[in-house]
């Protein structure tokens, strides 16, 4: 479960605006795996609504979704109804898994890490426990993807963090940089085989490019950082946003800020196994 999104209150309008973002990296990592695709057991750690399940099942043998948010585990199951018997889902934490030891094929995670309770000063110590717990249930050879994203694509990937700067550094120090990222796997069992960023992808999909998108709540649901504004700030942000859309200038804004976008992308997926 988040430590700072309400993610119950914000699971009806999640879809609406985020795509499986790298999922074709994913499956062709999972290839690797220690059976064929077509009948691994994978682990879907933090499914949320289960989109990136979703993408999957076509792909792979089993699907174990695991969530701790009810209400996003609710619409997970509303949205697969049609793949029981080949998905089941749990309530669980990532790092307390219900899965015997060497039982899964592979693992992906997708943009959940930065939700952990962690603290960066001491190495990220939850980040760890979740590797471990991973690293447990996974067979040797097992693949692990995690889709998380680089400092440099938190800095300069979302065209509106610079409305609201201060959420935008509270969100960046949550994401384990990456070369942390590695050394983290390495400890935790894990041999770092590869990392991929998909740049023409965009976790809002189209509505990533609608400049008026924060003005809505329904928009501003499918990134978390904007749980991390205070109140005033985000008043500040939307009055700023409507004054450069009355002077005509907005725009230009986004494209400004999302220049780089196109170059270093949105996420990264980082590619391991299990030694």
């Amino acid at each position: 479960m988040s430590s700072y999104e309400n993610y119950t209150h914000k699971s009806g309008n999640y879809d609406r605006t985020r795509e499986p973002v790298g999922t074709e990296v994913i499956i062709g990592c999972l290839a690797h795996a220690p059976v064929p695709l077509d009948r691994t057991v994978i682990l879907d750690a933090g499914c949320g609504t289960g989109s990136y399940s979703e993408a999957l099942l076509g792909y792979v043998g089993r699907i174990e979704a695991v969530d701790l948010n009810p209400g996003m585990l609710e619409a997970a199951a509303r949205k697969l109804a049609w793949a029981e018997g080949r998905i089941s889902f749990h309530s669980s934490r990532i790092d307390e898994l219900p899965f015997e030891e060497a039982t899964l094929d592979g693992v992906m995670i997708n943009q959940v890490l930065h939700h952990l309770p962690d603290d960066a000063s001491e190495g990220f110590p939850a980040h760890r426990l979740a590797f471990r717990e991973f690293a447990r249930v996974l067979k040797p050879g097992g693949i692990l993807t995690v889709s998380t994203c680089s400092q440099e694509q938190l800095r300069h990937g979302y065209w509106h963090y610079p409305l609201i700067p201060e959420a935008a550094d509270a969100l960046r120090n949550r994401y384990v940089p990456l070369d942390e990222l590695f050394e983290i796997l390495d400890d935790c069992g894990f041999a770092h085989r590869g990392s991929f960023a998909p740049v023409d992808a965009t976790v809002q999909g189209e509505s990533y490019f609608d400049p008026r998108g924060p003005l809505n709540q329904e928009w501003r649901d499918g990134d978390s950082v904007w749980s991390l504004v205070a109140g005033d700030r985000l008043d500040h942000a939307l009055s700023r946003l409507r004054k450069l859309d009355e002077r005509g200038e907005l725009e230009t804004y986004v494209a400004r800020n999302d220049a780089l976008r196109g170059h270093i992308g949105q996420a990264t997926i980082v590619y391991a196994s299990r030694r």
